[in-house]
């Protein structure tokens, strides 16, 4: 996480950024060597983040008690001083990213099957008005065997944090310059990010 205090996510908001990013990259404390996982997530009223993996990843197995950083990428762009309106000034990145650090517990069959019902349903329910697709639409025997393919986990999280460094330390007239270069560059999603990050002070 970037140090400078302007960029810091509360530790709501970077639950709030995962849930919305919805992947993850998860840094595994492995004995033999560390490993990353790259999963689709979720988040439970707690704030700690389910996932599974398939039993033949290289990964496996995760011993209960694995200590694991779960990182989540954002929107980024490179930001060239020529956009800025003061001199002297320095190329950058304009980020926004959450981490989520715990320790990670594997599911038993009902906790991993309750994780995939409430996982589909929260990617389903953003493709409205499309009828919502539910496991019921498949044969039992079918999903059974895919479920006993996988393992899922839980990662308990201990702390949430986050960085949103979207040119909040510089002035009115470089914020401006930073979202109109953006903008010319094709990168609005960025440039957004950074216009609603900072309404007020525009």
């Amino acid at each position: 996480m970037h140090p400078d205090a302007a960029f810091a996510m509360t530790a709501e908001a970077a639950r709030a950024f995962a849930a919305d990013t919805a992947f993850a990259h998860v840094f595994l404390a492995m004995a033999e060597r560390p490993m990353v996982v790259h999963v689709p997530v979720s988040v439970d009223a707690a704030g700690n983040l389910l996932f599974h993996l398939a039993r033949r990843n290289r990964a496996m197995p995760i011993a209960g008690g694995t200590r694991a950083i779960a990182s989540f990428g954002g929107p980024g762009a490179y930001i060239s001083p020529d956009w800025y309106d003061s001199a002297d000034q320095v190329p950058t990145w304009n980020y926004v990213v959450a981490e989520a650090e715990g320790v990670v517990t594997p599911l038993d069959d009902a906790q991993l099957i309750a994780h995939l019902d409430a996982a589909f349903h929260a990617q389903e329910h953003r493709l409205a008005p499309k009828p919502e697709w539910t496991r019921d639409k498949m044969d039992p025997r079918r999903f059974d065997a895919m479920r006993a393919a996988i393992q899922g986990f839980v990662l308990t999280t201990s702390e949430w944090r986050g960085t949103a460094k979207l040119s909040q330390n510089k002035s009115i007239a470089d914020l401006r310059g930073a979202i109109a270069g953006l903008r010319g560059a094709g990168k609005e999603h960025p440039a957004d990010q950074t216009e609603r990050a900072n309404h007020a002070r525009l």
